[in-house]
């Protein structure tokens, strides 16, 4: 299998792996950067528990060769706050927005993302944006009212 140099920055910080070519992004940010936050859920694309952003765009891990990510800029759920939580996470806890964990880091990027294009959506936005995020413990009740305690008042 063929090698590829590949450079790019995870939270801020410049990395530059040799990785072979039919690696995927997530197994690179998990196995090779120690960012274990983001989860391989279904390995298909499906689930949003892999989601990450990719110069600013909503993407899913386990769907992109790990070469996808030369030259780019990658935010998993461990970027997102340095000490202290951000708004957004506050919001998580505070609303009940997570249970066991598991799409947790998926949700909250996927909301990132949505606040970044949309700063004050409604509920029905909310949910739009957020389908492609499954959870099977929240009922998704405590994460919309997450993100709109994080939106602040419309």
């Amino acid at each position: 299998m063929s090698t590829h140099r590949v450079a790019f920055t995870l939270n801020g910080d410049r990395r530059e792996l040799e990785i072979a070519a039919d690696r995927l992004l997530i197994d690179v940010i998990r196995d090779d950067c120690g960012a274990t936050g983001t989860k391989l859920g279904c390995g298909v694309g499906v689930c949003g528990a892999c989601s990450v952003l990719v110069d600013g765009e909503l993407l899913s891990a386990c769907l992109l060769p790990a070469v996808f990510a030369d030259g780019r800029r990658i935010t998993t759920v461990e970027g997102l706050a340095n000490d202290e939580l951000t708004p957004l996470q506050d919001a998580f806890i505070r609303e009940g927005g997570f249970q066991c964990g598991i799409c947790t880091p998926g949700q909250l990027i996927a909301a990132t993302a949505l606040l970044a294009e949309q700063p004050r959506p409604d509920a029905e936005a909310i949910r739009s944006w957020m389908m492609g995020n499954l959870c099977r413990c929240t009922g998704y009740y405590g994460i919309v009212r997450a993100i709109q305690r994080a939106a602040g008042p419309a």
